[in-house]
This record gives C-alpha cells, structure tokens and sequence, in this order.
C-alpha cells in the first residue's frame, strides 16, 4: 500500500506549496478588489461574479507557478493511461518511487470535496488502487502516479480571503478523501535543512558547541616573566 503522504512530501517540492499558498491568496483579493471596483452589481450577482473570476485567476495562477517548480503540463488532453481527456491544468511532478499528478479545486467549504467535473474524474482513476480491494496481497499491478488536488475554500465571513488551503487525494469512486491534510500540518513533514557547524569546533555532550579563539596565547609560566611585569601586574 502507498504511503500517501510521504508520496506526496517526496514528490512536491516545499517551495512550491508555498509559492502556490501566496499566489492563490493574492488571487482571490484581486477577484474581490476587482468586482467591488468595477462591476455595479447587485450583492448575489457580485459574489456569483467574485466566485467566477476568483476561480479563473487562481487556475491561471496555479499554471504559471506549477512550471516554475519544474511541474510538467499534461498537453496531450490524456489523462495517463486511460483514454479520458482532461481539460484543467495538471502538471505532474516525479517522486523517487511514485509521481504525483497535481490538479487545482476549489473547495465549497474546509474538508468538502471540490465539484465532480470531467477532468477531476478523468484524474481520480489514478487513486483505483489506493483504496482497500479484493486484492491486498502484493501481487496487484502498482501505479505509477497518484492524482492529488491542491485545494482552496474561500472564507464566508471574510471576503476576500481564503479560510483554508489544503492537499487533497479524492477516492476513485469520488466520494471521499482517501487522503486529506491541511497545508499547514502537510509542511510540517518536510525535514528542516540541518545546520551547519564548525569543522572545527569541538563539541560537548548535550549537543553544546564550544567556539574557540580565533588567536591563543603561548602560556608562559611564572617565574619566566620579568619582575617589573609582576610588578605592575599587581597594582
């Protein structure tokens, strides 16, 4: 059985879960900000409106940040290995062991599934063995890539801004997560870059280092130093 997560630490790279946090919240203000200036709609129609733009601003978004971070579009409108056609942006990344296809969704609230649209059930065909099956044994045929969703729910009460963002694994029957996790306990699991310590530097037990001087001085014993130096020395 796949460890989803590690699957997924394995696969995206740190960065880019960020860079796509700070895009896709910049995007949905720039939805708000644009609707309240420029369209005179009336509340239900602005918040239709916000919902549409929003949406289109942050897939566009996601796009261009996935290819920064070396995501690779799926041009061909295939999804792999099946004949269903996908017609939203997914980019896949490789992991040392299994790839990661990663699509974009927005979420109606924190911890719902997304809509059920072509492209999402085109891409949760990928999770078929992910899910517990007459054959546990071993001897199934793996995978060679799982289908995950980075996910946005707007905030209700604050317009806006975005309440939660999430990594989400939808189940091939698009029913439930087999794997869901908020971004922020996702990033948890990428091991911090160790700190350097001096080569130099000789360390204690408890893990304390001892910093040595940069210059030490030659020890001269007592009775070799002139009595004129005692002597100031002691006043």
């Amino acid at each position: 059985m796949i460890d989803v997560r590690r699957a997924i630490l394995d696969a995206l790279p740190k960065d880019l879960l960020l860079d796509l946090e700070d895009r896709l919240r910049a995007e949905a203000l720039k939805a708000h900000e644009v609707v309240q200036r420029e369209l005179p709609l009336n509340s239900k129609r602005s918040r239709e409106a916000e919902g549409q733009i929003r949406f289109r601003l942050q897939e566009q978004g996601y796009e261009e940040v996935v290819q920064v971070h070396g995501g690779v579009l799926i041009t061909s409108g295939l999804m792999l290995g099946t004949d269903l056609k996908v017609f939203q942006p997914f980019a896949r990344f490789a992991g040392p062991e299994v790839g990661v296809i990663l699509g974009f969704a927005a979420m109606p609230e924190p911890g719902k599934l997304p809509a059920k649209n072509m492209s999402r059930a085109a891409g949760v065909t990928l999770n078929l063995t992910l899910q517990p099956g007459l054959f546990v044994d071993g001897t199934t045929p793996q995978p060679a890539d799982i289908f995950a969703l980075f996910l946005t729910a707007r905030d209700r009460q604050r317009a806006g801004m975005i309440e939660e963002i999430a990594v989400g694994v939808i189940g091939s029957s698009y029913k439930d997560y087999v794997f869901y996790e908020s971004l922020e306990a996702l990033l948890t699991g990428y091991v911090a870059a160790p700190t350097k310590v001096d080569k130099e530097a000789p360390t204690e037990e408890y893990g304390k280092v001892v910093k040595l001087r940069d210059k030490r001085r030659l020890f001269i014993p007592p009775e070799s130093v002139p009595d004129t130096e005692v002597d100031d020395a002691d006043d």
